[in-house]
């Protein structure tokens, strides 16, 4: 008969829904999470910022690069519950890697995770 057009119609078929299973969001388990007895601390997060004269800041506080580490550490300390301690690195385009790989040795040396900040956030207008 005709096995042609049945073939193209299966075709299309799988095409579509090879599509649609592309495009579906693959997290839409909903779960009702229990809620906490007790307060739930938040993580602390340290920046550091690197300008493009190559100036460190801790929070808006001005650091040498050489009093960086005493500095991180004493940050991180105040908070000696804090299992994970995060340091978060915002440094300009034009800041070279070396900067920000020594920034991410001290934090290893301190026992901090790093996380880089990449990109500007967008705009909400």
């Amino acid at each position: 008969m005709h096995s042609g057009a049945l073939n193209d119609i299966l075709f299309i078929l799988l095409l579509f829904f090879l599509i649609v299973s592309t495009l579906a969001n693959p997290n839409v388990i909903k779960l009702t999470l229990p809620k906490a007895k007790s307060n739930t601390k938040s993580k602390q997060t340290v920046v550091v910022s690197i300008n493009d004269k190559r100036e460190f800041f801790v929070g808006t506080n001005k650091v040498a690069f050489g009093s960086l580490k005493q500095m991180l550490a004493a940050s991180i300390a105040r908070d000696s519950k804090e299992v994970d301690p995060t340091i978060v690195v915002n440094a300009e385009k034009s800041v070279p890697v070396e900067d920000v790989v020594s920034i991410m040795e001290i934090a290893r040396e301190i026992g901090a995770r790093v996380v880089l900040a990449t990109t500007k956030p967008p705009e909400t207008n």
